[in-house]
């Protein structure tokens, strides 16, 4: 069977079993709709936290920066994985304990001010609208390349799936959603990886493949690899690039950044008991540990194959640099999307690919007649692409495009829910109809999910970066807004709404304002005003996606400082975080 009618069959059928989810698992009160009844068991909320959280960019993005940044890509590893034990130890069973809708009618009440509520729903909708251009990106990705479609009709479809079982099935239906999702796309993710393995390796284990000689040549893959993008002109491959405190500010502001992502934040308001809400983190960190030991090995094995399967035109070799003369299928479909170009420069019908941005090398490669690196590919097609260069059966790369439409749309789901409980809940509820009834409250969530998804599809037509940098931006803005209120809310009496209000504008302006400035993510006619030589700005060479970690620090500052030059928060307050941090015995809720 052919790859399209494969990719049809596969991805139509996992389209059909969310929708069927979706109708069976139907909200029918505002309890479904925002935290599904609290009656998720452990096991399948970490398995909805696990696909919630996992994001196009894990599934797509993540292994494609490890295969172009190497060493230098660890840091996403650390950061998106770190912060579970945050969100396990300091947060999830405070919250689940506090036991209301969503994340600013917990800063709401903890900090006695609707001015807080309102500015905690600022930061969330900044934190997941930037989120969301990353998912839909990936959305645009993968059906422009498996399905065949141009970018729009793509992205028209998976706005239709997203909005039948979001807006139907409300929490409910999207988590039961997300644990189907998490099958898809683990499985989707660790065939291919065991194909190529035991291809190079002869190792069905792609953790232990990663580590391992290959096959006949007895060198060892990473070795192997660090020999050829050398001879390119790339800086090898097991080595790092980025400064320490760029790495610490990275891997600092995604953990944190996990921890105080509300469409994450919320997935354990939907379990029964306060232990359950420990269990379900310690289960999530479980199932991504599958997908994210195996990422790295996806990384490698993708560069080593993207240089070395295009022998049907290697012509030889050029002082020990490869030079190719046709472009292998893979490359030629990919091409089609716009994602891959092929552009030669000096006329000679081979394909140049090396480092022209290494000066030394580019003397070099000058003095063979090249006149430039003639191979753009972009990173976040490295994992899609994966099993088309390693030439695996067609089966298995409509496996992978399942996968990686289940990722982004699990995600996506996520996100829009929180967006609509946001609007839905604290503002027409919460600030402007105190007395709305439920069902036109829930009428108006289903409303406010469909209004998002459609600024969401805008954000995919005109996708603001690469999946893994925007999604590490949203991670950013989370670490710099809403962590620390939550932190501190749970864990000191005497941070007051002046504080909390203070420290969140501050983290908030200042880290959009510091990933604006340096990347013009949203205001593309504006841009950056560095040109080239952006990094020679930075602030202490902290990179955009590093700068939350500042941003925290900044809004700890300014919480606890106009705290204690303020009035002290009402007793009634003080006693609420004790009762928040001491269980209680005999209650049940807390057991």
């Amino acid at each position: 069977m052919s790859l399209q009618f494969l990719t049809y069959v596969i991805v139509g059928l996992s389209f059909a079993l969310y929708i069927g989810i979706a109708i069976w698992s139907r909200a029918h009160n505002t309890g479904d709709f925002y935290i599904a009844g609290k009656g998720v068991s452990p096991l399948a909320n970490g398995m909805a936290t696990a696909a919630d959280w996992m994001s196009a960019a894990s599934f797509i993005s993540m292994a494609g920066l490890i295969a172009f940044l190497g060493y230098d890509g660890s840091v996403y590893l650390m950061g998106w994985t770190g912060g579970y034990v945050l969100l396990a130890l300091l947060l999830a069973p405070y919250l689940r304990k506090f036991g209301k809708f969503t994340v600013p009618e917990f800063i709401a009440e903890r900090y006695y001010s609707k001015t807080a509520r309102i500015v905690a729903v600022i930061c969330l909708i900044f934190i997941s609208f930037t989120y969301i251009a990353g998912q839909m990106r990936g959305v645009g990705i993968v059906f422009s390349k498996f399905l065949e479609v141009d970018l729009s009709t793509g992205l028209l479809i998976g706005m239709g799936v997203v909005l039948v079982y979001a807006v139907l099935g409300g929490m409910k239906g999207i988590t039961y959603t997300q644990v189907a999702q998490y099958c898809v796309l683990i499985f989707a993710y660790t065939v291919p990886a065991v194909f190529i393995a035991i291809q190079l390796t002869g190792n069905p284990v792609p953790q232990l493949a990663f580590g391992s000689e290959i096959a006949g040549s007895g060198t060892a893959l990473l070795d192997k690899l660090d020999d050829i993008v050398v001879s390119l002109g790339f800086n090898q491959y097991t080595s790092g690039t980025k400064s320490r405190i760029d790495v610490l500010c990275i891997t600092l502001a995604l953990m944190v950044g996990t921890a105080g992502l509300p469409h994450v934040i919320v997935r354990f308001f939907t379990v029964p008991k306060v232990r359950d809400a420990r269990l379900s983190a310690g289960y999530a960190l479980l199932f991504i540990a599958i997908l994210y030991t195996t990422a790295p090995a996806v990384g490698s094995m993708a560069r080593y194959n993207l240089i070395n399967t295009m022998q049907p035109g290697t012509v030889g070799a050029v002082d020990g640099n490869l030079v190719f003369e046709e472009r292998p299928s893979w490359m030629q479909t990919w091409q089609k999307t716009g994602l891959l170009t092929f552009t030669d420069k000096n006329g000679d019908g081979h394909i140049q690919y090396y480092n022209d941005n290494n000066s030394e090398f580019a003397a070099q490669a000058a003095a063979y007649g090249w006149q430039g690196n003639e191979l753009q590919v972009d990173q976040d097609i490295m994992v899609l692409a994966n099993p088309e260069i390693a030439g695996l059966p067609n089966w298995v790369i409509a496996l992978i495009a399942a996968g990686g439409i289940a990722a982004a749309l699990s995600t996506a789901a996520g996100l829009l829910l929180v967006i609509s409980a946001a609007v839905s809940h604290d503002l027409i509820k919460g600030i402007f109809v105190p007395t709305i009834s439920e069902r036109r409250e829930l009428l108006a969530g289903r409303i406010a999910a469909g209004f998002a998804i459609f600024v969401a599809g805008y954000l995919g037509f005109d996708p603001p970066g690469w999946v893994a940098q925007v999604v590490a931006f949203a991670f950013g803005l989370a670490a710099a807004s809403l962590f620390p209120v939550i932190l501190l809310g749970i864990f000191s009496k005497r941070v007051n709404k002046e504080g909390a209000i203070a420290g969140m504008l501050t983290g908030l302006v200042f880290t959009y304002g510091y990933i604006e400035y340096f990347k013009g993510l949203f205001l593309k006619w504006a841009g950056s005003p560095w040109g080239d030589n952006v990094a020679a700005n930075w602030l202490f060479g902290i990179s955009p996606e590093g700068i939350g970690a500042i941003g925290m620090c900044l809004n700890f500052v300014v919480a606890i400082s106009v705290s204690y030059m303020t009035a002290p928060p009402p007793e009634r307050i003080q006693h609420m975080v004790e009762h928040l941090r001491v269980p209680r015995q005999f209650d049940e809720e807390t057991a």
